[in-house]
């Protein structure tokens, strides 16, 4: 890792392949190239730190169903990573940046971002949330989306005095609670404070309004969120299906592609939190307030209807490069016969170079032999191979 410039105090920084990794990032592009997933497992026999063969190996094993494998290639990827740090990279500072931007630093995203989801499988939601905080500490500009999933994890982290601060201070615009998952999500953190038993010295009038008003608005806002939860937790009370037949709950499309992606995303990361029963009751009092409230005066639907539109103008998709699946629980899985040809081309064309010994086909074929391969490559495992540790050629950065 070099530093690139400093700049009104922050430092920004990027990875530097070193000449013998470069050779091994030269190797993965050409097996990459025609999808031959037995030559980058060939590459980690000889640079078992090497990064994007490692992402590979901790992909393969995510869509085999072997999730603990997957988390420790994603592991030691960090590890790797984390050795090529320069000595002035201290991010948790604050002063420290790493451009997404900059081709070869987006596998730290990308890891930290698989890291930040193994985390969460695991039920560490601090962690999680940490890594979010981390994510926005290298790259203020958000590639990978960490905003809309960092209301969630600090919900289950019950960090919610820290999220409502987040919410208020961040880039110093106070608009967060524009988007779908920040208006349901601090209403649903304002719940919790005014619920809290060590809160309940707080007065009134010091806060900025209820968690029964911030719901209201959330729902004036996005209405078509609601729909999608009752379909997505789901929500059987019979009093849902007469509160989605009305007409102002009854789309679960807005008609603007962004705000739809956004929904999208919202609903997939957050609908399990809307399975509590309080819960529940807090979002169907609100929702029949809102109908209640629409009866007397229209004219609010229309209001709020201006705001979004104009807070989400845009006639395409901003966020497209974000997929609704990577803010998913759900594992996926592919079958047996479309693991057989992962990364490997279809043509069967192989370069000669990268051509592995006989049978190789049936390594790939056979779970088992690569989890021996990842084996060998752990540090507390013992296979005469001499690469246990990572050396700065290994780590695949100068630092």
């Amino acid at each position: 890792m070099e530093l690139v410039e400093t700049r009104d105090g922050i430092s920004d920084f990027r990875y530097v392949h070193t000449s013998s990794y470069s050779q091994a990032q030269k190797a993965f592009e050409s097996a990459k190239a025609v999808h031959d997933f037995n030559g980058i497992v060939n590459i980690l026999l000889h640079h078992p730190y090497h990064v994007d063969s490692l992402i590979t190996l901790a992909e393969y094993y995510k869509f085999s169903g072997e999730q603990q494998m997957s988390a420790d290639c994603t592991a030691r990827c960090l590890y790797a990573l984390e050795c090529a740090w320069h000595p002035m990279f201290t991010p948790l500072m604050g002063n420290c940046q790493l451009k997404f931007s900059c081709e070869i630093n987006k596998p730290l995203f990308s890891v930290l971002f698989s890291h930040m989801k193994n985390m969460d499988r695991r039920g560490c939601h601090r962690s999680a949330l940490e890594l979010c905080k981390l994510l926005l500490l290298l790259d203020p500009d958000d590639p990978m989306g960490v905003l809309f999933c960092i209301d969630y994890y600090s919900l289950r982290a019950e960090e919610y005095t820290w999220l409502e601060q987040f919410s208020e201070q961040y880039k110093s615009d106070n608009s967060l609670w524009l988007f779908p998952n920040f208006s349901y999500s601090l209403a649903v953190c304002r719940y919790y404070v005014e619920n809290d038993e060590h809160a309940k010295e707080i007065k009134a009038e010091d806060l900025k309004a209820s968690s029964a008003d911030l719901m209201k608005q959330a729902l004036m806002l996005h209405p078509s969120v609601l729909k999608k939860l009752v379909s997505k937790v789901p929500l059987k009370d019979k009093a849902w299906t007469s509160i989605i037949k009305h007409n102002f709950f009854s789309s679960d499309q807005t008609g603007t592609p962004s705000l739809d992606h956004l929904i999208n995303i919202y609903v997939e990361r957050s609908y399990i939190i809307w399975r509590l029963p309080d819960l529940q009751k807090f979002l169907r009092d609100a929702a029949l307030s809102v109908i209640e409230t629409l009866q007397n005066d229209g004219t609010y639907a229309r209001d709020w209807t201006c705001v979004r539109k104009e807070a989400f103008s845009s006639e395409k998709n901003e966020y497209s490069h974000l997929l609704v699946s990577d803010f998913s629980d759900s594992v996926p899985t592919l079958p047996p016969d479309n693991l057989q040809n992962f990364m490997v081309d279809p043509r069967g064309e192989v370069p000669n170079d990268a051509q592995p010994a006989n049978h190789r086909l049936q390594d790939l074929t056979d779970r088992n032999a690569i989890a021996v391969l990842l084996e060998s490559m752990l540090p507390w495992m013992n296979y005469g191979s001499g690469h246990d540790q990572p050396d700065h050629d290994e780590q695949g950065n100068e630092g």
